[in-house]
């Protein structure tokens, strides 16, 4: 299959992302990116209306409202007193791990995936520094945490929302979380262990001691709680409305402006909140989607895509979710893939296989899922990073085990 300017432009972003590094300059992912899409708009390989077009603003949008958010609580100092209450039990390294794994986990499959990275970044960091842990550990527990945990609900990531609306899944909430919850927490468990197995110095045995963590700005943090309120009645409001009067479903778009919108309008500090915001990675998602857009008008992928045999089975549709969703991002490829599977015959099985294979695919590497990049981009903001060899390290075994352990209970159980 001849290779078009846009998926050579494609590979060479990921070989750039990879190594990071040309001569004495060092690159940052939004800037790798940033360059794919300037050449694919310099080549004429896209018009500019058509690249405009092809940015999301409902993700746009979703991501600016949460940065809003995660910016005041970490900036009120409410995102580390609220988290004292869940860790202040974590009396081991052993157990700040899995607390972290579960209860992050858990609370991806409701408040999605990205909105957990956002959030979970500068309390990791701020675990790792206070507790002299390594934050490559902490960097790698949280996005092994959002990604796993997103899969066993239909809000957990947006491609399974994709898949709950337009897949054919009867009763998503009853069919995601009776399938995939039971093998998720598995997998959730699977991440401990790896992530003990390559960091084992770091568990070794040693007391941790928590201190409640003081608030610093009592009228920013009461405008968080107001935030967070609207985030949880939003989500059970969607949740209801799913059920009750799907006609009069909201997008999720809203309930991160609505959840934005108390800081905004009532926080003098909102000037300072908006600039703070993680700007980067939105230019990063911005040109993703302008670039991806360019690849996708190629058929490339489609051509891939349409000639697998076997399409509709668990393991295959696995495998390749995992693979496929390295070289373009999960959402358009589960647009692309879910007619095809339908088409074959796949039933609810096969669907949430879709859906457990496309989230998991952000644990092989890191641009397997939007969650690594808004982690990545955000720690670098600290001083800390991750890179493509130290990820892929960890997480390749991890996706592997991962897989498995999807395909016993959606094919052999």
């Amino acid at each position: 299959m001849e290779l078009s300017v846009p998926v050579i432009v494609m590979f060479i972003v990921f070989a750039l992302i990879a190594v990071r590094q040309v001569g004495r300059f060092r690159l940052k992912i939004w800037q790798v990116m940033l360059g794919g899409a300037v050449a694919v708009l310099a080549t004429m390989q896209i018009s500019i209306p058509d690249a405009l077009a092809a940015i999301d603003l409902d993700v746009m949008l979703f991501l600016l409202g949460m940065f809003i958010v995660g910016e005041a609580l970490h900036r009120s100092g409410y995102l580390f007193h609220m988290a004292h209450s869940i860790f202040d039990r974590a009396g081991s390294v052993d157990r700040l791990i899995l607390l972290m794994l579960f209860s992050v986990g858990l609370l991806s499959a409701f408040l999605m995936n990205d909105t957990l990275a956002i959030i979970g970044t500068p309390l990791v960091l701020h675990y790792a520094s206070r507790y002299k842990i390594s934050p490559k550990l902490m960097l790698l527990s949280l996005a092994f945490a959002v990604t796993i945990g997103s899969a066993m609900s239909p809000i957990g990531n947006p491609q399974n929302l994709l898949i709950a609306v337009s897949g054919g899944v009867p009763d998503p909430f009853v069919s995601f979380f009776s399938l995939l919850l039971l093998p998720t927490l598995v997998n959730l468990l699977l991440a401990y262990l790896v992530l003990k197995l390559f960091f084992r110095k770091e568990f070794a045995p040693r007391e941790l001691e928590h201190h409640e963590e003081p608030i610093g700005d009592p009228r920013l943090a009461r405008l968080c709680k107001a935030s967070l309120a609207i985030i949880a009645v939003a989500i059970a409001a969607k949740i209801s409305v799913a059920y009750i009067a799907p006609q009069y479903d909201f997008p999720l778009t809203l309930i991160a402006v609505a959840a934005a919108l108390p800081i905004v309008v009532f926080s003098p500090q909102r000037a300072d909140i908006v600039r703070k915001v993680d700007w980067p990675t939105l230019v990063f998602f911005a040109s993703m989607f302008v670039l991806m857009a360019a690849v996708w008008s190629t058929g490339f992928f489609q051509g891939l895509v349409g000639g697998v045999e076997g399409i509709a089975s668990v393991p295959v549709i696995l495998g390749m979710s995992v693979g496929i969703s390295q070289l373009v991002s999960n959402v358009p490829y589960v647009a692309l893939i879910m007619p095809l599977l339908m088409q074959a015959g796949a039933g609810p099985n096969e669907m949430l296989a879709l859906a457990a294979g496309s989230t998991i695919a952000g644990n092989l590497f890191i641009l397997g899922a939007a969650s690594n990049v808004i982690i990545i981009q955000n720690a670098e903001k600290e001083g800390c990073t991750l890179t493509f060899l130290e990820f892929a390290k960890v997480g390749v075994p991890l996706t592997a085990l991962n897989c498995l352990v999807y395909w016993f209970f959606l094919s052999v159980l």
